[in-house]
C-alpha cells in the first residue's frame, strides 16, 4: 500500500520560477486547474479554458494528447510517483512549439493515484536532436499508441457496460483523438445508441433508438458495411435531412461512420466528431477503420458474456429458493452474491426449509466449481437435501442421506454443507456439518462465539470413503442471540490466512447491527466486496427476537457455554449490572450467590451449557426471579456435607438467601428457579 507523498513542487513555489507554468490535476473528477504561467505556454486565454482536459484540445494535436495520455496512464498503473513528456502545443497562429509536462501523482492510504500536481515549461531549448524529431514519425509513434491504449483498456471489459465505461470515461475521446463519440448497437431492425460522449452530443438524445435504414449516416454505414467519412457535417445535412437540427446544434466540422462487424456479422455503429478538421487523410482512415474494428471485437465478446451471464442467472434464480418462510418470534436473513468479474454463476447456496412440529431447517453449502454445472449440481442437491429434510430426518441422517444422492449423480464434484434445525419454541438448534465452516453466534451482549459443531467429511466425499456419520451438536440460542451461517468466499482471500479472515468476520460481526436484514447487508458490504470478489457466498443471518419483559416487569437472558471460563463471571456482572438499572441494587448480592451456584451445579454436573434468565414479578409481593434452565432431567438434591466436606452446600446456600426455589420440567431438561423478595420502598 503507498501513502500519498508531498510532491517536490507545489502551486505557491512554481509561482517563483520564470517561464514555469504548473497545474493541479483531480483525477477521480477530472477537473484541471492551470496557472497564468500554462496558459501562456500554452498560448490560452482564460476565458478559453474550461477547467477541463478536453478543453486543451484546441492546443493539442491528437497525437500529442495520445502521447500525454499514454504516459500519465502507464505511471498511473505502475505505481510510479512521476512522470515526464514531451509535447507540442499549437498556438493560435498555427505553429508548433515544443513543451514539457512533468507531473507528481499523489495516492490514498488505498494505493489508488487521485491526483496529480506537476510544471509546464517551454522545451524549445532542450537541444536540436530532439526538436528536429520527424514529425511523420511521431504521427506514426502517436497512432500506434493510441491503438496500444485502446486494445488494453478494451481488453479488460468484460461486459457491454464496460465497454461503455473505457469508450465514455475521462479519456475516452482521447483514446479516439476525437471531440464527440455515438456507440450503437443493433437490436433487431432497430440501431440503438447506448454512449454519447461529448458536450455536444447530448442533442442526439432524442435519436437512441431509430430503424437500420438509409434514413441516418450511422445506420446507413451498419447496414451497408461500409464506412463514411464527411469532411462537412453541414454538407451532410443535405443527405440526411433528418439530422439537419441536430447539426447545427452540434457545432461540428466532421465525422466518421464506421461500422461494427464482427464475424461477418455487423453488431453495431461507431460515430466519431471532429472540431477543426476538414479531411481525412489515408492514415486517418485506416486507423478510425482499425480502431472500429477493435471495439467490434470487444463488443462481440462482451454481448455473448453478457448472455451467457443472464442464462446461468436465470438458471441459478429458479434453483435457489424464491423467498423464506416466516419464523415466529424470529428474523431471518439471506443475501447471495456471485463472484465479480465471473459468469455471475457458482454452486454457493442456502434454505429455510418448514419442518414437521413448527420447527425450520436452515441450509449453507457450497458445490466444488464455479460454472453452471457446479449450478445444476447445487440444484439438484438442494432439491434432494430439502425432500430429506421434509421427511422429518434427524439433521445427521438428512445430510448422510445426501451424501448419498450426491455420490450417485454422475460427477467427480463434492459439496460442504451446513444444515440445522431449529425450534423457535425453546431456541434449540441441532446442527451437523459436512465439511463446512463453522456457524458463529453473537450473544445479546456483542460477544461473538464458534461453537464447537464437529464435522464430517463433505458430502460425496463421505459415501465414497464409507465415512457417512456426521455428529450432531446441540447449540441452545435464548432470546437476541443471533446465528450465521455462510460460505468460504466471506472470509477467504488470497493474502489471508482462514484463521484471519475468521476474526474479521467475528470482528465485523459484533460491531454490526442488530436486525438480521440490516448485518447481512452490513456483513456484505464489509467484507465481500472487500476480499470476496473473486468468489460466490452465500450467507443466512438467524436471530431469536429480544425478550425484555415489559418495563414494570424487566427481564434479561443469557446463555453460559460450557467451554467458556469468562462466561460464569461476565453473567454475574451482568446480574448485578441490570439489577441496578432496574433499581434493585439492595438484591444484587443475594442473586448473584445463587446464580453462581446454580450455574457452578448445571456446567460441572450436566452436559452443554445453561441459560440463565432474570426477571421482575410485580407480585404482590414485588420480587425477582432467577432461572437456570440445563438439559439434564436430573433434579437438585439438599444435602448435608460433612465438615471437611468440599462440595455439597449449593443448594444450602441457594437457600440461605433466597425466599423460595423450586424446580420444574422443561423438555428434555429443567429449570430451576429461586425467588428474591424486595424490600417495600416506603
Amino acid at each position: 500500500m503507498t501513502s500519498a507523498k508531498k510532491p517536490s513542487i507545489d502551486l505557491e513555489q512554481c509561482l517563483l520560477l520564470t517561464g514555469v507554468g504548473c497545474f493541479d490535476w483531480d483525477l477521480r473528477s477530472g477537473a484541471l486547474s492551470l496557472d497564468a504561467g500554462s496558459l501562456a505556454l500554452l498560448d490560452l486565454r482564460p476565458d478559453e479554458f474550461e477547467g477541463t482536459v478536453g478543453s486543451l484540445q484546441r492546443r493539442l494535436p491528437p497525437e500529442e494528447a495520445v502521447r500525454i495520455n499514454y504516459a500519465v496512464t502507464e505511471a498511473v498503473n505502475t505505481g510510479a510517483d512521476h512522470y515526464g513528456v514531451y509535447f507540442r502545443a499549437r498556438h493560435r497562429d498555427g505553429s508548433l512549439h515544443l513543451g514539457h509536462a512533468r507531473g507528481h501523482i499523489t495516492r490514498s492510504p488505498e494505493g489508488l493515484a487521485v491526483r496529480v500536481l506537476g510544471t509546464l515549461r517551454d522545451a524549445a531549448d532542450d537541444g536540436a536532436e530532439l526538436a528536429a524529431t520527424d514529425a511523420r514519425e511521431e504521427r506514426r509513434q502517436g497512432i500506434a499508441l493510441m491503438v496500444q491504449g485502446t486494445t488494453e483498456a478494451l481488453s479488460r471489459a468484460v461486459t457491454v457496460d464496460d465497454v461503455v465505461a473505457v469508450l465514455s470515461g475521462a479519456t475516452g475521446l482521447d483514446r479516439f483523438a476525437a471531440d464527440g463519440l455515438v456507440l450503437g448497437l443493433v437490436e433487431g431492425e432497430n440501431l440503438k445508441l447506448i454512449a454519447l460522449v461529448g458536450h455536444s452530443m447530448q442533442v442526439l438524445d432524442e435519436l437512441k433508438l431509430y430503424k437500420v435504414d438509409e434514413s441516418m449516416p450511422l445506420a446507413e454505414a451498419v447496414m451497408t458495411r461500409q464506412p463514411r467519412f464527411v469532411g462537412s457535417l453541414p454538407d451532410l445535412a443535405r443527405r440526411f435531412t433528418r439530422l439537419r437540427p441536430y447539426i447545427e446544434s452540434m457545432k461540428l466540422d466532421s465525422a466518421a461512420f464506421l461500422p461494427l462487424v464482427a464475424q461477418d456479422r455487423a453488431i453495431g455503429g461507431l460515430a466519431l466528431f471532429y472540431r477543426g478538421r476538414r479531411d481525412f487523410s489515408d492514415a486517418d482512415r485506416n486507423l478510425c477503420i482499425g480502431l472500429s474494428g477493435i471495439v467490434a471485437q470487444s463488443l462481440q465478446r462482451a454481448m455473448l458474456f453478457d448472455e451467457e451471464r443472464d442464462l446461468a442467472k436465470s438458471l441459478q434464480a429458479t434453483m435457489l429458493p424464491r423467498g423464506i418462510p416466516e419464523v415466529a418470534d424470529t428474523e431471518v436473513a439471506v443475501r447471495y452474491h456471485a463472484a465479480w468479474g465471473g459468469r455471475d454463476v457458482g454452486g454457493d447456496f442456502y434454505d429455510v426449509i418448514t419442518l414437521p412440529r413448527g420447527r425450520i431447517g436452515l441450509v449453507v453449502g457450497d458445490v466444488q466449481g464455479h460454472d453452471t454445472h457446479a449450478a445444476a449440481i447445487m440444484g439438484q442437491l438442494r432439491i434432494a437435501l430439502r425432500a430429506f429434510a421434509g421427511e422429518g430426518h434427524p439433521p445427521a441422517t438428512v445430510l448422510s442421506r445426501t451424501s448419498r444422492f450426491l455420490a450417485e449423480l454422475d460427477t467427480e464434484r463434492f459439496a460442504t454443507c451446513t444444515y440445522a434445525q431449529f425450534d423457535p419454541a425453546t431456541g434449540i438448534v441441532r446442527a451437523v456439518r459436512a465439511g463446512h465452516l463453522p456457524p458463529l453466534v453473537r450473544h445479546p451482549d456483542g460477544r461473538v462465539g464458534v461453537p464447537r459443531v464437529r464435522g464430517g467429511l463433505p458430502l460425496g466425499l463421505a459415501t465414497e470413503f464409507g465415512m457417512e456419520d456426521y455428529p450432531e451438536v446441540r447449540l441452545d440460542l435464548v432470546p437476541g442471540e443471533t446465528m450465521v451461517l455462510y460460505t468460504d468466499g466471506l472470509v477467504e482471500d488470497a493474502g489471508l490466512d482462514l484463521d484471519t479472515g475468521m476474526r474479521n468476520l467475528a470482528e465485523v460481526l459484533r460491531a454490526g447491527p442488530d436486525a438480521a436484514e440490516d448485518l447481512a447487508d452490513h456483513l456484505s458490504n464489509a467484507l465481500w466486496e472487500r476480499w470476496g470478489t473473486g468468489d460466490d457466498v452465500a450467507l443466512l443471518v438467524l436471530r431469536r427476537h429480544p425478550d425484555p419483559g415489559t418495563p414494570q416487569e424487566p427481564r434479561i437472558h443469557r446463555y453460559v457455554h460450557q467451554a467458556d471460563p469468562e462466561g460464569l463471571a461476565d453473567a454475574r456482572a451482568a446480574l448485578r449490572e441490570h439489577l441496578a438499572s432496574w433499581g434493585l441494587g439492595e438484591v444484587a448480592d443475594d442473586v448473584e450467590v445463587a446464580a453462581g451456584e446454580l450455574l457452578v451445579n448445571a456446567l460441572v454436573h450436566t452436559e452443554g451449557g445453561a441459560i440463565l434468565t432474570l426477571e421482575v414479578l410485580t407480585g404482590p409481593p414485588r420480587r425477582v426471579r432467577l432461572w437456570v434452565k440445563d438439559r439434564s432431567s436430573d433434579r437438585p438434591r439438599k444435602r448435608t456435607p460433612g465438615e471437611t466436606a468440599t462440595s455439597g452446600r449449593g443448594m444450602l446456600l441457594v437457600e440461605a438467601v433466597a425466599s423460595g426455589w423450586g424446580v420444574e420440567p422443561r423438555g428434555e431438561g429443567k429449570a430451576v428457579w429461586c425467588d428474591f423478595e424486595v424490600p417495600d420502598a416506603s
